[in-house]
């Protein structure tokens, strides 16, 4: 399972990357100068030639040549030209948009962190660090109208460990986008999954999505990514999602790794439309949406699943409302311990600007319970436990979500196990901008 999308830029189907475009470049040769793309004449002129022999010099013209030689470039000048147009206009490039992603924060954690990479110096102590929790890359462009290509990059955080530090491939999709209701994909991407792994942290309502173990609880490559391919479709207010993936290069935990895994998911839209690829957390009461999906993973015989849902509703001169919800029901394709949790989260989101920005808060909580029949431990679960999960946000959002700010709240207990020095518990603040 893994932290994503997410590729998810405000255009989310030509990348998960979905980011805002700041440079576009058409280069068309027979357009005029393209600023900021070609070096400047004089880097390649030089004051004089002191390699260049005398007797190699061209012979300036002699007054009879003169004449001739300019009355024949004047005549040859406009047959040059209008031979050159048509072979310029094939030669035109199309439009590549790039854009960036950035979350960092400053943490405190009590006991253990929940979502950071800090580690108290002893047991039942106290951290505190700064976070950066990701920085992206996105880069998406056009070969044809209908044939596009996405190209994301992911830090792989921070610390002293072999790929630590480093950038690595996020996003790598070709896209056929025939219509709306026909699109292939191929590559590394988001499969068909729960919402929360096709929204990503960047366009999560809350800043932990995926502490509790429920959201996103499926096998992937790295970041809720896996390597295949996938058709999906737009058909009213009904999405389709189905893939065929790579099942050697997974984190599962079936026995045959060599089978494909399989993927598939279905959406209804009641209200207004999501289209595309992509989905979001919250709308920030810019839709009406009330939507209802379901989505399944199998490989080897294992099987995992769930059920999500989002109603996310402007409230006229009030502000706006999220309320989403999820179940999820693993045996045995993501731990070899079955499992099964919920969450549920709701948000408002005040009206008045205040400053630059208007003021969210929001609360999450999420029970993670494992089969006590199997003994087996597995993702830092101890099976037959129920780890429940409470995250509380202040959010101010300035520019949705291409610039928030927010305080966060972390709490995780068990009833089943002890923990050395008390439940732990996360607090701090984070910072999100995309461009």
């Amino acid at each position: 399972m893994g932290h994503n999308s997410e590729a998810h830029a405000p255009d989310r189907d030509t990348a998960r990357s979905r980011a805002p475009t700041v440079c576009k470049r058409p280069c068309v040769l027979s357009s005029p100068p393209r600023p900021c793309t070609e070096p400047p004449l004089e880097q390649f002129q030089t004051k004089k030639a002191p390699f260049m022999h005398h007797k190699f010099a061209r012979r300036r013209p002699g007054p009879g040549l003169l004449p001739s030689r300019l009355a024949a470039a004047a005549l040859g000048a406009p047959l040059f030209l209008a031979h050159m147009q048509p072979a310029a206009a094939d030669l035109a490039l199309p439009d590549v948009t790039v854009g960036a992603g950035l979350q960092t924060n400053y943490y405190h954690c009590e006991n253990a962190c929940i979502y950071s990479s800090g580690t108290p110096s002893s047991p039942g102590g106290s951290v505190d660090g700064f976070d950066l929790d990701s920085i992206r890359l996105y880069v998406n462009g056009a070969v044809t109208s209908q044939i596009k290509f996405t190209f994301d990059t992911e830090y792989t955080g921070s610390g002293s460990g072999p790929g630590a530090n480093k950038v690595g491939v996020l996003d790598a999709i070709a896209q056929y986008d025939l219509s709306p209701a026909f699109n292939l994909w191929a590559g590394r991407f988001l499969p068909p999954s729960d919402r929360a792994n096709l929204y990503g942290p960047y366009y999560a309502d809350d800043w932990a999505p995926y502490a509790d173990g429920v959201a996103d609880f499926y096998p992937d490559v790295a970041t809720g990514r896996d390597n295949g391919l996938a058709y999906w479709g737009d058909y009213g207010p009904l999405k389709l999602q189905v893939g065929a993936f790579d099942g050697g290069s997974l984190n599962s935990a079936v026995a045959d790794k060599s089978r494909l895994l399989g993927a598939a998911r279905a959406m209804w839209d009641f209200w207004d439309k999501e289209s595309g690829y992509y989905l979001n957390g919250t709308y920030y009461g810019d839709k009406h949406v009330l939507a209802l999906g379901i989505a399944g993973q199998t490989q080897d015989s294992k099987t995992a699943w769930s059920l999500d849902g989002l109603l996310d509703e402007p409230l006229g001169g009030i502000g706006a409302i999220s309320l989403e919800a999820e179940y999820q029901k693993d045996d045995g394709l993501v731990a070899t311990a079955a499992s099964h949790g919920w969450y549920a989260l709701a948000g408002y989101l005040f009206p008045q600007v205040i400053g630059i920005g208007k003021f969210q808060p929001l609360v999450k909580y999420s029970v993670k319970t494992f089969d006590a029949s199997t003994a087996a431990v597995t993702e830092n679960f101890v099976p037959g436990f129920e780890l429940k999960t409470t995250e509380v946000d202040l959010n101010y959002v300035i520019k949705e979500f291409n610039a928030r700010v927010g305080l966060y709240y972390l709490h995780q207990s068990s009833h089943d196990i002890t923990v050395v020095g008390g439940a732990p518990s996360e607090a701090g603040v984070k910072l999100q901008l995309q461009m």
